[in-house]
C-alpha cells in the first residue's frame, strides 16, 4: 500500500474512480469518542491493497458524496474490523449506508474459537506476524492538522485487513462456518438500525 494521502472533506474524483474499480477495499474510521449521538466522525481511511490509501478528514456538515458512492457500491467489498461501530458512525453522522461488508472481528470470533482475543492488534500479531503500534489510538482526531504518527496509525489500521480477510476466510471455510459469517455480515445493516434505536440485545432472556 502506498504512502497515505490526507484529504480534506472527501475523496478526489481520481481516487473515487480507482476505488470503484477495485474488488475490495480496507476501511476504518476515527472518532472523537465512542458515542455516535454525541461524538464527531473525524476521519475515514480507505485504501486498496496494492494501491493508494486515503485518510479523509470529514466535515460532517458537507458530507462526503464521492466517498459515499464508493462505500454504498455493493459490488466492492469493504473490509472493516468491528464494522458494527464504523457502520453506525457513518450512517448516524454523514448518512452513508455502507454495502458489501466483510468484518474481520466477526470473522475472528467465528473462526478463532480457541481464544477470546479478537482486537485488531491481537489478530494481526497471530495471523500476520506483525506488531501494531496503537499509541495514537487515543489522540485528538478532530484537530485541523493530523500528526505524522496519526496518519501512519490510520493507514496501518487499513493495511492488514486484506491479509486478515484471506486467512480468516480460510479458517471459516475449513471449519464450515463461512455461511454463518456471511449471514452475520448481512445482518450488520439490521444491527446498525437496532443500535440507532437504542436496542442492546433483543435476543437476551
Amino acid at each position: 500500500m502506498a504512502k497515505p494521502i490526507v484529504l480534506k472533506g472527501d475523496l478526489s474524483r481520481e481516487l473515487a474512480a480507482d476505488f470503484q474499480s477495485r474488488p475490495e477495499l480496507g476501511v476504518d474510521c476515527e472518532m472523537m469518542g465512542l458515542n455516535p449521538f454525541r461524538d464527531r466522525l473525524c476521519t475515514v481511511q480507505i485504501g486498496a491493497e496494492r494501491g493508494d490509501c486515503a485518510v479523509v478528514q470529514i466535515n460532517e456538515a458537507d458530507g462526503a458524496p464521492l466517498l459515499q458512492q464508493v462505500l454504498e457500491n455493493a459490488g466492492v467489498i469493504k473490509i472493516f474490523h468491528f464494522a458494527r461501530m464504523d457502520l453506525l458512525f457513518l450512517k448516524q453522522r454523514i448518512q452513508i449506508d455502507v454495502r458489501g461488508v466483510f468484518c474481520t472481528k466477526l470473522a475472528s470470533r467465528l473462526a478463532r474459537t480457541y481464544t477470546d482475543r479478537h482486537g485488531l492488534k491481537d489478530v494481526v500479531r497471530e495471523l500476520c506476524g506483525e506488531v501494531m503500534d496503537k499509541t495514537s489510538q487515543s489522540s485528538d482526531w478532530g484537530r485541523e492538522t493530523l500528526s505524522e504518527d496519526q496518519v501512519v496509525y490510520a493507514a496501518d489500521d487499513v493495511r492488514y485487513l486484506f491479509e486478515l480477510r484471506r486467512k480468516l476466510s480460510e479458517i471459516l471455510v475449513r471449519e464450515k462456518r463461512m455461511h454463518l459469517a456471511e449471514a452475520c455480515f448481512q445482518f450488520l445493516s439490521v444491527r446498525r438500525q437496532l443500535d440507532q434505536l437504542g436496542y442492546e440485545d433483543i435476543f437476551a432472556h
